[in-house]
């Protein structure tokens, strides 16, 4: 672990000893001796985005094709934390993107996925940055994000709805056209049908 990650973790493992007091709770209590510096580890983990690169990881598998179809990538599964309760939010992505002589390997966009779901995020944000990044380092004839997610925020406090699913969308390019929207839409097997267009 480098010296800057070491200081991090020691910092917000210093943090949760503080804050278990405040919660009604002793420190140093057996079973919570430890928990402030696996949540650091957690939190480190967890927000490991900010250390990475999603354009460069994408341009690090470029290659020349004259492929001109839709390339589809579905059910990516992901984790994040909503920034406004630092809870997790869950759930899938889809991807599309048509290419204009350049391809990435298909478990790059994965990893951007990885990359911008582990930092703090709210979904409507999140959806976009994955979009624009396709965007940037492919140049693409036109990319279409969707994700569908479940928030804790929503289902362990406040409203308590346990079966609401949030779907976001964020389309460039040729997916302007409803036509282009709509096969992508057939092909992930959504249900959103005529009302994404």
């Amino acid at each position: 672990m480098s010296d800057s990650r070491t200081e991090r973790q020691e910092a917000v493992e210093q943090l949760y000893h503080q804050l278990l007091p405040l919660l009604g709770e002793d420190p140093d209590r057996e079973g919570l001796v430890k928990t402030p510096r696996r949540v650091a580890r957690a939190w480190l983990e967890l927000t490991r985005g900010y250390d990475e690169d999603p354009v460069a990881i994408l341009r690090s598998a470029l290659f020349n094709e004259t492929y001109h179809q839709m390339v589809v990538v579905r059910d990516i599964e992901f984790y994040s934390l909503c920034e406004h309760h630092l809870l997790p939010f869950f759930g899938k992505v889809h991807i599309a993107y048509i290419p204009n002589g350049q391809i990435t390997g298909l478990s790059k966009l994965a990893r951007i996925v990885d990359t911008f779901s582990h930092r703090l995020q709210v979904q409507e944000r999140m959806t976009q940055e994955i979009a624009h990044c396709i965007e940037d380092a492919l140049n693409p004839q036109g990319v279409m994000v969707v994700v569908e997610a479940r928030h804790l925020c929503m289902q362990m406090r406040g409203v308590q709805k346990q079966g609401a699913v949030t779907t976001t969308m964020h389309h460039i390019g040729a997916f302007e056209h409803a036509e282009t929207r709509q096969e992508f839409l057939h092909l992930i097997g959504s249900g959103l049908g005529s009302s994404a267009l």
